[in-house]
């Protein structure tokens, strides 16, 4: 189980007005014995069983891939944390998180794995009644059976409730008859059980409901046709298909939750899925660097190894740099999460609903590191691909594979341009709810901005500079989308520029928030000399993101602001976001020189 605090859990959207201390969150060092064998069996079926069939996969090699399924299924993978009772292992969300980062770095089938445990799996487990989840889950959780998830059509991607696909009821009401057209969908070709959106006719007037409902659907149905499988860029093994249902008879049993209810849990299994992708392109990151300093290490020019570069250096420490960073978000998230999910069971709720509020009210959390995650892969492999230099461009090489199969994170489980102004929305609508308080830190930021500035006393502590800095951060974003809000009220939501900027501060501001927790702690465990690395890990990216911050700030400002409202608030923002002088270049030297050492990613 994840390290739990006694103090307070953090509710989501409060790191943007409550300050956190080291003790408060959870870090992957912590992991217990039990989570770290789990792990390790993760490690060792890719490298057993996946890696070195990966050509085999991505040519779709006939029955390959369920196979794999089934032998991850042996193990006991595919049901980590549905509950014993459906023949899982009933494991808490952290554990569920590390399973998905140890098998991230497995290409097409993380991604085959991801789509059945996730989106496949728990519409059924978290929405389903006793009879559903009884008869479905066990069979899912051992592999026996594969899921698939239907909601993407033609007409509707991020507009999810605009989809076509219809469900009419019988006559007797004792089944519905399913026709429509779904597209892009994951593990189709293999799949023996799909959760499928539609929208149930009105048999009286013939009109549609206005939400989404949604239903398993058995492939044995009948009624449901294939398209050839997809050719893409990259996840080539994963199977993707169009699928079609013309009179799909699915008995009214079937209908998950209720009717018009469909909308609702495609959105909730959406913010968990966007967690998850974090989860796995993390291990695919981790994977990336290992290769990327191993050819470093062994390609020789002009005499040495090119690892011993400064150039080479840098690279290696900045893609070193993200993976921490986005590891240290991702699990001080997860682990908030299972506080909130503890502290609902302890409140009465069942699992699932424990499960769902929970990760529900960490939605803007759960898009911050859709963001990040898939930006942190995109920006690895484009970087191992150049330290392999021309060999990085062959198909002989891993990073080649690495590099396509990346490019699809930033479009799966919503763009990254839809989650970033769904970090926005949410975080403002839980202000609207009285669930944040977002209102009175904002205006207190205002009154200080019209306030002589304070001089700070100097801060000798580790990482004293990078506290200030992520404080004022926080200032930086409250001053910005306070003001946003204030000036463009419900207009603001049509200004998506203004959004996109206001969400990358918000996410620059979590994420050096939690590495910089996450090495104080550290340090508190370890001694500051033991995590040197990590300290200066920790100050690159922070002073970074104040460059990052203060540009998105002033573009923010400008596109809303004028006058001396508009001045004011950039000045604001120059005091706010105000870094030191550091020597960068010997900093990352200190992260690169471990890694090279030990030949792989070592943090």
């Amino acid at each position: 189980m994840a390290t739990a605090t006694t103090k307070k859990a953090l509710q989501g959207g409060e790191f943007l007005i409550r300050e956190s201390q080291p003790q408060d969150i959870f870090i992957p060092e912590e992991f217990n014995e039990e989570q770290k064998m789990i792990a390790q069996t993760c490690v060792e079926f890719l490298q057993q069983e996946v890696w070195p069939i990966l050509d085999r996969i991505d040519a779709q090699e006939e029955g390959l891939m369920p196979k794999l399924m089934d032998k991850a299924g042996e193990l006991g993978l595919l049901g980590i944390s549905v509950p014993e009772e459906y023949g899982g292992f009933g494991k808490d969300f952290v554990t569920g998180m590390l399973v998905t980062e140890k098998t991230g770095g497995g290409h097409s089938f993380s991604v085959a794995m991801a789509a059945h445990t996730g989106i496949g799996t728990l519409p059924t487990l978290y929405y389903g009644n006793d009879a559903q989840r009884a008869k479905y889950i066990p069979k899912l959780a051992s592999g026996e059976w594969k899921a698939s998830y239907c909601l993407t059509e033609p007409g509707s991607g991020s507009d999810a409730n605009s989809g076509k696909t219809k469900a009419v009821p019988s006559p007797d009401g004792k089944h519905y008859l399913l026709t429509g057209q779904k597209m892009w969908i994951t593990n189709a070709g293999f799949a023996d059980l799909f959760t499928v959106f539609a929208k149930i006719i009105d048999p009286k007037t013939g009109e549609a409901d206005k939400n989404l409902s949604a239903f398993i659907v058995e492939k044995g149905f009948g009624g449901i046709t294939l398209n050839p499988e997809e050719h893409k860029m990259g996840i080539k093994g994963s199977s993707t298909r169009q699928v079609f249902f013309n009179d799909c008879k699915v008995p009214e049993e079937n209908l998950l939750s209720e009717r018009g209810n469909g909308f609702k849990i495609a959105v909730n299994i959406l913010n968990i899925g966007r967690i998850k992708l974090a989860g796995a392109t993390l291990g695919g990151a981790k994977e990336t660097i290992d290769r990327a300093v191993q050819y470093a290490n062994e390609r020789q020019q002009f005499g040495r190894p090119i690892s011993s570069f400064g150039a080479i250096r840098q690279k290696l420490a900045d893609m070193a740099v993200y993976a921490y960073v986005t590891e240290s978000a991702l699990y001080r998230c997860s682990n908030d999460m299972e506080l909130a999910i503890n502290e609902l069971k302890a409140g009465g709720a069942d699992h699932a609903q424990a499960l769902l509020k929970g990760v529900e009210q960490f939605a803007a959390e759960a898009a911050i590191l859709k963001v990040a995650g898939s930006e942190c892969l995109d920006y690895i492999v484009d970087e191992g691909v150049q330290i392999y230099g021309g060999m990085g461009y062959s198909a002989e090489s891993p990073v080649e594979r690495a590099y396509r199969d990346s490019r699809i994170n930033r479009i799966f489980e919503g763009t990254n341009e839809i989650n970033r102004m769904l970090t926005v929305d949410m975080l403002l609508k839980r202000a609207m709810k009285g669930q944040l308080d977002l209102m009175g830190p904002a205006q207190a930021v205002a009154a200080e901005l019209m306030g002589i500035p304070d001089m700070p006393e100097p801060d000798d502590s580790l990482l004293g500079d990078e506290k200030r800095m992520v404080a004022n951060f926080k200032k930086a974003v409250l001053m910005v989308a306070g003001g946003a809000a204030q000036k463009l009220g419900l207009e603001l939501a049509k200004h998506q520029e203004t959004l996109m900027h206001i969400a990358d501060m918000v996410i620059d501001t979590y994420l050096a928030e939690s590495v910089l927790l996450r090495t104080l702690k550290l340090a508190s465990l370890r001694g500051s000399d033991e995590v040197k690395e990590r300290v200066a890990m920790c100050q690159l990216y922070i002073h970074d993101a104040a460059d990052r911050i203060h540009k998105y700030a002033k573009e923010a400002v400008n596109n809303f602001a004028g006058g001396d409202e508009q001045t004011a608030m950039l000045m604001g923002a120059k005091r706010f976001i105000k870094g030191t002088n550091l020597n960068t270049a010997e900093l990352r030297k200190l992260v690169a020189k471990k890694m090279i050492a030990e030949g792989k990613y070592c943090y």
